[in-house]
């Protein structure tokens, strides 16, 4: 164990090899009113008053490298390549670098914002969505009650089915969840795709809407309101911190509420970075088309 005397020891030879290298002298050392002339200092210079500092987010990590005198450099830009996984951030001492630390914060913040901001009524409004809402009343309650985001009240559940009608082949609606820029990014790419492939196998498709406050079993409450034998939810997934823009689809055949997991077939990951919003449209509309020619979906449908 270390003494005392040894410590101060340590931190005395610290001190002078400090002064002798003409570093800054600790506070501690300074006689007052002596002027002190700085040494030379590895901190950057300050940015300009004025100048707008570069937005972290917008930095590439996998072009990153911050491991001093990697061991294998071609094989860490390698695999930093092929994952969005934070790998090879280095370290100072037991803690993260301040640059890794400010970027975690900074995807910890988009994540937040993607769950707690509502898709903008402009957004519906643009992409002619009309737009119902589960019986959840506040952003809170949807949180904190999953089971309310799954049911309609009496009106709402009236006016999705004057708009859809009943006994419907399939119906598609867009749903907030857990990412509302996984919605604003993805949806209409992928409905687009999907309506066009629908049509070209002459699957008559109901009218889209937005469901404000949805879950994923929410499609269950929209299938036996229309009667619909397939229900294609498309809905914005629980935001990590590589991307908030995740969105999946959940396609369903005759669902009834409270219908077991393994009867839902999904489409996970439809974002830039993962399966593009335009070939999961199409393969939707594939799976669909062999829902119906199945009479099933889930781990009922043998694909």
């Amino acid at each position: 164990m270390i003494s005392e005397n040894e410590i101060k020891q340590y931190v005395a030879k610290i001190l002078k090899d400090l002064a002798e290298q003409g570093q800054e002298a600790p506070l501690a050392q300074v006689t007052p009113g002596t002027p002190v002339t700085p040494g030379p200092s590895s901190r950057p210079a300050a940015p300009d008053e004025g100048a707008i500092l570069p937005d972290i987010l917008e930095e590439d990590l996998s072009e990153r490298i911050d491991v001093p005198n990697p061991h294998n450099l071609e094989a860490l830009k390698a695999i930093k390549k092929i994952t969005p996984a934070r790998i090879g951030v280095g370290r100072a001492g037991h803690r993260y670098l301040t640059h890794t630390l400010l970027r975690f914060r900074a995807d910890h913040a988009v994540a937040m914002d993607a769950v707690f901001t509502d898709v903008p009524e402009e957004w519906m409004a643009e992409h002619n969505l009309p737009k119902f809402q589960t019986v959840c009343e506040t952003k809170d309650m949807f949180l904190t009650r999953p089971d309310l985001g799954r049911r309609f009240g009496p009106e709402e559940a009236a006016k999705i089915k004057a708009l859809v009608g009943s006994n419907n082949q399939v119906v598609v609606f867009v749903a907030d969840g857990l990412s509302t820029k996984a919605v604003t990014v993805n949806a209409i790419d992928t409905l687009k795709a999907m309506t066009a492939g629908l049509k070209a196998f002459g699957i008559p498709l109901s009218v889209p809407f937005f469901v404000k406050y949805g879950r994923v079993g929410s499609e269950d409450a929209v299938s036996e309101i229309t009667g619909a034998e397939v229900v294609v939810c498309l809905i914005g997934e629980r935001p990590g911190l590589v991307t908030s823009e995740s969105m999946s689809a959940y396609i369903c055949y005759k669902a009834y509420p409270n219908i077991p997991e393994a009867k839902r077939t999904v489409i996970s990951n439809i974002h830039r970075g993962g399966t593009p919003a335009v070939e999961a449209g199409s393969y939707i509309a594939d799976l669909v088309k062999l829902m119906l020619e199945k009479k099933a979906s889930g781990l009922d449908l043998k694909l």
